[in-house]
């Protein structure tokens, strides 16, 4: 059996684009030349790699196989060149993150930092819902994955490194805005709740808060976008609990208010996991350690600040 790492990185792209145009922009060949090598890997394995039903491609058994293995030979190589750059003394390689899409609110900050410092590095950044990072991870696809409720059946190394705090937030003119002093969770029994979709870690370790406390929210809206709740909840839609890092970074959003609830700050963490079957790259091992030594001011006071009125 005879494969050229030409061959395996050009069906690696066809995988992750579903069709031979999409392989042939990705790998910057033309289509005539993606097919043609796909013949000829096809022919070399004995089997048939794929399936087109209609307009969707499906890989069979033997090129689910193939891609793993095609996804292997691309990590290790990648690996080589970061090991053969160090030794040349140069810091140089590719970082690839998966995050959900609450970590986009640090995530940039962070890798902003990080390659100042190593202006040779390039990053992949996808940013999705939480199944879409578990899927990724799932197929090892990338170094390093953030997100604030991993997986209890996956094989992962997983490690702590930022506080997540998740807060009630009202609009600016809610009657409990201005509150000195924590009110009891039951005061809003009766108010409607807009929340993450299931499935979000956000949502998970809500309702997991409330499970502990005994209280059951009034949910009116499920929405999937930390930014359609915060806008919903400005326009005066219901409450919501989000992550303090959605209200404190970037700019904030003067129409929102952070209110004083007993239970709350809902106490939850970021973690960075890697697959356990994955050599990380130098580049990787280090982001990995400063991110994991580095403190987020959210770390210093974890109770809930109230924005001016």
């Amino acid at each position: 059996m005879h494969a050229t790492f030409r061959q395996l990185q050009l069906f690696a792209a066809l995988a992750e684009t579903g069709s031979v145009t999409g392989a042939a922009k990705a790998c910057h060949v033309t289509q005539p030349t993606v097919s043609m090598q796909l013949k000829e890997l096809a022919s070399s394995v004995g089997l048939p790699l794929f399936d087109l039903a209609g307009r969707r491609l499906r890989l069979t058994d033997a090129g689910e196989s193939l891609l793993r293995t095609a996804h292997a030979m691309s990590r290790a190589w990648a690996a080589f060149e970061q090991d053969v750059a160090g030794f040349k003394g140069h810091t140089r390689g590719r970082l690839r993150l998966a995050v959900v899409s609450t970590a986009e609110y640090f995530v940039p900050r962070m890798l902003g930092n990080f390659c100042a410092e190593r202006p040779g590095i390039d990053v992949t950044l996808q940013v999705l819902n939480r199944e879409g990072v578990l899927a990724r991870l799932r197929a090892d696809l990338d170094d390093l994955y953030i997100m604030s409720m991993p997986p209890k059946d996956a094989d992962v190394e997983r490690r702590v490194f930022m506080p997540n705090p998740l807060v009630v937030i009202a609009p600016r003119d809610h009657p409990l805005a201005a509150a000195r002093r924590a009110v009891p969770l039951t005061t809003l029994a009766e108010a409607p709740f807009i929340l993450r979709e299931p499935g979000s870690g956000t949502r998970m370790a809500c309702a997991a808060h409330f499970e502990s406390l005994g209280f059951r929210p009034h949910v009116r809206l499920e929405l999937g976008s930390n930014e359609a709740i915060k806008q919903a909840v400005a326009a005066g839609l219901g409450l919501a609990v989000l992550s303090r890092h959605t209200i404190e970074h970037g700019a904030g959003d003067d129409r929102l208010r952070v209110l004083r609830v007993r239970g709350f700050p809902a106490q939850s963490s970021w973690y960075l996991l890697h697959s356990r079957a994955r050599r990380l790259s130098p580049v990787a091992s280090e982001f990995l350690e400063r991110a994991a030594a580095a403190r987020s001011p959210l770390a210093k006071d974890s109770r809930p600040k109230l924005a001016k009125a």
